[in-house]
């Protein structure tokens, strides 16, 4: 604990938050037939990504994506192709039925919408400002 009860408060409310946001995220992934390392790869597919990006935004080893992407290829919901400008890349693109997947995906993450809802749009504005800053590390 810090000397600081305000900042005390803070951290366990973050942490609730996190807890709270990875349970609902874990059950939307359940609820699309992904497990939660799948749902967040095709969340990450807005736009054709080569796998390192994929394991750099993991936080994973690119040998533990390549598993992840060949189970989502199987199912058809990624395939990969090889980058424009360099063909010895090969990049990873959702397929409609990935997209469609996904979206559906992002819908079902209640907790990260409904609670929002409760606060005035500037209040939004602001947290959205605040919390910009603290993961920019200018706090």
């Amino acid at each position: 604990m810090s000397a600081d009860p305000i900042t005390d408060d803070v951290v366990a409310l973050l942490a609730r938050i996190v807890d709270r946001f990875t349970e609902s995220y874990d059950a939307a992934a359940s609820s699309q037939g992904l497990t939660t390392v799948q749902a967040k790869v095709l969340a990450a597919l807005r736009e054709p990504l080569p796998m390192h990006r994929i394991a750099e935004k993991l936080k994973s080893e690119r040998s533990n994506v390549t598993g992840i992407i060949d189970r989502l290829e199987a199912r058809g919901l990624v395939e990969r192709r090889p980058d424009e400008r360099d063909r010895r890349i090969k990049n990873i693109v959702a397929t409609p039925a990935g997209a469609v997947l996904a979206r559906n995906f992002r819908r079902a993450l209640g907790f990260a919408a409904e609670p929002l809802a409760a606060l005035a749009p500037e209040e939004r504005v602001r947290l959205r400002e605040l919390l910009q800053r603290m993961v920019d590390g200018e706090a």
